[in-house]
């Protein structure tokens, strides 16, 4: 018995001397234990999202991806592949696994070999929060006692929901969330048995266990979780073998972005880097909304690229980007050794020539496809020799192409072609007309070639786009849309400028006396400088920053009026947008809101609206322009329909929000008294009569049949589009080096300008096109024929299924029949006369007389007086 009590004081003793130990090391770290309530209000790293206002992910950035789930979300398949191979009696333990500490202790005393297999998942918890991966003994103490800590604060589903988020688990993937997106392109609830497997292997070797890295040893490690799940019984023999046998899917699969827009998604990394410094926003989960509608962005990317692509093929074939074999032939390996240098371009893909027939050619590309190009995508390829001159059309494949050069192909929806990557660039930016928010944005040609947004960044001259400010402060300054402006030589140059500016007509072509809305829809140079001349620079300048140009940008002299500012796309759109919207500045935004990670709203956009306050003694459903305003408009003049309501809430609200609130404005009133309002700059008058004359530049006027009949310098867009609600204005610059596109109706506006990086360059113009629709065309590019097909092809998209909106005239405008050739009244009701809107108490009061004389013909033909 002797022994017996030496045995049962001995084992006292070391017990005694394990709780003296324990209690000594657990006092002996204590001051370095941190608190694990703080696991309670864990931030998880996740990256920045950037979304387009109807919710699909535009970008993302951020060096971890991760996507937090909760507990419920988790396949229970996934959770007990998760435990059967990192903690079996994890719902068991209090934090520590005695039975998994005893084995591992035994390994260490029988090999030396420190063992992993000792740390619960709660212990792994402890350590990726608070402690490092050094193997050391005191850090295992450390992980011991915060185990421990972590139970009693969270609850096993807590502890697990942040093992399962926290874990790296390869290409930049933490958490489980992140790893099906990763690996599979999937949501968790998609993955099958075998992909959940090869998931709860990876944590303890993301590297080499795995599935694109090391695919051979990623099977092993599956499979021996898939042993585990059946030892555990928690799948059967049967799911075993399948799941063993299936093959290895995993392939690296980048953020699910749902929409390619770079340039705005650029502009919202950047102001959340401003505003909350990168570590901050590139690490806390926010998400920033945007104003982009999905489905106008792609439309508009569409017509950019389009429009683009017509341009340079238009100008020439510019060869070969090399030649990769003469005479003797390299096998296929090669040449695509020699492709993969070669990026990939919107589409443009890198190949390599083939085979030449008479009238088609085969390419292998740089993705390893062979395609044959027919000769209705060669033909267009007559050589570039410069910007204004383009070679004979050639008549076979041979003209054009030779075996092993380099060029590239693209397919353009119908069909493969030959293509080239274009040098010039383009830009647009589209509005609301409302509220100022930006629906679509593509800042250049192709953001992987250039990421200047050159519609924030690019200053450009505004060529002739000006012109409807110009009158618009006109129209403000008593002339109306029959006025009468010379169209003649200015022989009294203005020398404010230091040279004798006398500017021309374009073509250089004078008519004699002419009405305002003519001038304006055909864009004629010298009634534009007159009409700045009655105006006079100082108001002129005035009138335009009104609009939204900065002052310093604005010369004072009179190349003013026709278009010498430099000012970007947004502040183009933006300062038409107030012709869109009856005479009102709204500011453009492009972000509606910012979320953290847990969607709560930390900023919220307050827009500026186009409206003014709801009468008091008018209620918000009665009509508001009920009251006739003006005189009976004939069957002749362009029908008129009452404007619908233009409801923007849908555009600017989280599409995960129910839209409760009714419409903000309504015919121009607010319906909220909360709204911030936008400053009226012109007159809802002025602003309908400018809208009036720049339907004009596309739809014309006059009498076809009776010869009368005369275009606007955008006709194309009328053959195309075909509604009565679109107005416009082209633009450009001298010697064609900025060209524009900006137009609008009453639910968006939109810009399109086309030019090269180098100011310098001109756009130059096409020598010789065979098959244009006359059979041969020829001329200078200009706004209506290089940038007005991008806006014309956008807004038949945008607008397509949609009703037309024709503003009704707003208070304050009547309208009256005008002779054509004086501007007066008449009685007349022949093609010599319209009728014409005029601010009420501008119209004419005199009647044409039959035989009029010519001094009562002009209302401005004095040169002296022009300076008055």
């Amino acid at each position: 018995m002797k022994w017996f009590k030496r045995f049962l004081i001995a084992s006292f003793s070391l017990a005694l001397l394990g709780v003296g130990a324990i209690a000594a090391a657990y006092f002996y770290v204590l001051p370095d234990l941190p608190d694990v309530n703080t696991l309670k209000t864990v931030k998880l790293q996740t990256p920045l999202r950037i979304y387009s206002q109807d919710g699909l992910l535009i970008s993302q950035f951020g060096e971890k991806r991760r996507i937090p789930v909760e507990y419920e979300d988790v396949p229970q398949q996934l959770i007990n592949a998760v435990l059967d191979t990192e903690d079996a009696r994890f719902f068991e333990h209090k934090g520590i696994d005695p039975i998994g500490i005893v084995r591992a202790a035994t390994i260490l005393i029988t090999t030396g070999k420190k063992s992993q297999g000792a740390s619960t998942i709660t212990q792994q918890v402890a350590r990726g929060f608070f402690l490092s991966n050094e193997k050391t003994y005191i850090r295992k103490i450390k992980e011991i006692f915060l185990a421990l800590k972590i139970e009693k604060a969270l609850t096993k589903k807590e502890i697990l929901t942040l093992y399962l988020n926290r874990s790296f688990l390869g290409n930049r993937a933490y958490g489980v969330g992140a790893a099906a997106q990763v690996y599979y392109g999937k949501e968790l609830d998609e993955l099958t048995l075998p992909e959940m497997a090869m998931i709860a292997g990876l944590p303890q070797a993301p590297s080499a266990a795995n599935p694109i890295r090391n695919p051979q040893r990623a099977t092993n490690r599956r499979n021996w979780v898939l042993s585990r799940m059946l030892e555990k019984r928690n799948i059967t023999q049967a799911e075993y073998e399948e799941a063993a046998a299936a093959p290895v899917t995993a392939r690296y699969h980048g953020a699910e972005i749902d929409l390619y827009a770079p340039y705005i998604s650029e502009m919202a990394r950047d102001y959340m880097i401003q505003k909350y410094g990168r570590e901050e926003a590139y690490t806390h989960g926010y998400n920033v909304y945007t104003t982009i509608n999905s489905d106008l962005q792609r439309k508009a990317q569409t017509a950019l690229r389009n429009n683009v692509f017509a341009y340079d093929q238009r100008h020439g074939y510019r060869g070969p980007g090399k030649v990769l074999w003469t005479e003797t032939p390299i096998n296929n390996e090669q040449i695509l050794e020699a492709l993969k240098a070669k990026p990939v371009i919107q589409g443009i893909i890198p190949a390599a020539v083939m085979a030449v027939s008479e009238q088609s050619a085969e390419f292998l590309t740089k993705h390893g496809e062979r395609v044959t190009v027919e000769w209705s995508g060669l033909k267009w390829a007559r050589k570039f020799i410069t910007d204004k001159r383009q070679g004979r059309v050639p008549k076979t494949a041979s003209d054009i192409l030779n075996v092993g050069e380099q060029v590239w192909v693209r397919h353009n929806g119908d069909e493969w072609q030959l293509s080239q990557v274009p040098q010039v660039s383009s830009a647009t930016v589209s509005l609301d007309p409302v509220d100022g928010a930006i629906q679509t944005l593509v800042g250049g040609f192709s953001f992987s070639q250039s990421q200047f947004n050159r519609v924030t960044q690019a200053k450009r001259q505004l060529g002739s786009n000006i012109k409807p400010f110009i009158y618009a402060s006109a129209l403000e300054h008593d002339y109306t849309l029959a006025t009468l402006i010379n169209n003649a030589p200015i022989n009294k140059p203005d020398t404010r400028q230091g040279t004798a500016w006398r500017p021309k007509n374009s073509p250089d072509v004078y008519g004699g006396p002419t009405r305002l809305r003519v001038g304006l829809a055909q864009s004629i140079n010298v009634m534009s400088v007159r009409a700045l001349r009655h105006i006079g620079i100082d108001d002129a300048v005035d009138t335009l920053v009104s609009f939204g140009f900065d002052a310093q940008d604005l010369p004072r002299n009179e190349s003013l009026a026709l278009g010498s500012p430099s000012v970007t796309p947004l502040q183009v759109a933006s300062a038409f947008n107030v012709f869109a919207n009856g005479g009102y500045l709204v500011e453009p935004y492009y972000i509606t809101k910012i979320t953290d990670s847990y969607d709560n709203v930390i900023e919220q956009a307050e827009p500026t609206y186009a409206c003014k306050p709801m009468p008091v003694d008018v209620e918000a459903s009665q009509d508001l322009n009920s009251d006739d305003p003006f005189t009976a408009i004939p069957q002749d003049f362009e029908q008129v329909a009452e404007l619908d309501i233009n409801d923007t809430d849908s555009m600017a609200a989280n599409v995960d929000e129910p839209q409760v609130e009714g419409p903000k404005v309504i015919d121009g009133y607010c319906q909220q008294d909360n709204l911030r309002k936008a400053k009226q700059v012109i007159s809802k008058q002025t602003a309908f009569l400018i809208t009036e004359a720049l339907k004009s530049v596309i739809w014309g006027g006059g009498d076809w049949s009776k010869g009368t009949g005369w275009n606007g310098t955008a006709w194309r867009a009328a053959r195309l589009i075909k509604r009565r609600d679109i107005a416009g204005k082209t633009g450009t610059t001298n010697e064609s080096r900025d060209t524009w596109f900006s137009g609008y109706n009453p639910s968006l506006t939109s810009t399109f300008w086309v030019g090269f990086d180098d100011h310098t360059r001109q756009l130059g113009r096409t020598t010789w096109i065979a098959d244009g629709p006359e059979g041969q065309i020829s001329g200078a590019e200009a706004g209506a024929k290089t940038a007005g097909p991008g806006w014309n092809h956008f807004f038949n998209e945008a607008l397509k299924g949609t009703p037309e909106i024709i503003k009704e005239p707003p208070q304050g405008i009547v309208s009256a029949r005008i002779d054509l050739t004086t501007g007066k009244l008449t009685r007349k009701t022949d093609h010599t006369t319209s009728f014409e809107y005029f601010i009420d108490g501008t119209q004419p009061t005199e009647f044409v007389a039959d035989a009029p004389e010519t001094e009562d013909i002009f209302i401005d033909n004095s040169e002296e007086d022009l300076f008055q």
